[in-house]
């Protein structure tokens, strides 16, 4: 079992920056992967920044050159946003998944709302 926790979100004005923060506990392998999703209103889910361990990053097009995902270690992962946009807003969750596993896990969600 894994649990994910999120923290960071908020309410910020168009063009600011927020930084989330992320840590999962429990049974963590060496290789895993971390990722943030994120998911607006009315919207399905999707993918906005993915890390694996020892792997290449892997970004939404729409948050490319704004967001930056990194690891401080194999079981914490940030995502620093910058140049915030209204159609930012969404809640983001956290996902792990160890390599090999048989399943991934979510975090609770942490709000974004970008004003404008």
């Amino acid at each position: 079992q894994v649990l994910v926790v999120e923290s960071g979100g908020g309410l910020v004005q168009a063009g600011g920056s927020l930084r989330l923060s992320c840590a999962a506990s429990g049974t963590i392998f060496t290789s895993n992967t971390m990722a943030w999703y994120r998911q607006a209103p009315g919207k399905q889910r999707e993918l906005v920044a993915a890390m694996p361990t020892g792997g290449s990053t892997n970004y939404a097009d729409s948050v490319k050159g704004r967001f930056t995902i990194s690891r401080a270690t194999k079981n914490t992962v940030f995502l620093q946003m910058n140049s915030l946009k209204v159609e930012d807003t969404a809640v983001y969750y956290c996902n792990f998944k160890n390599v090999g596993g048989a399943r991934d896990y979510w975090g609770q969600g942490t709000q974004v709302t970008v004003s404008s």
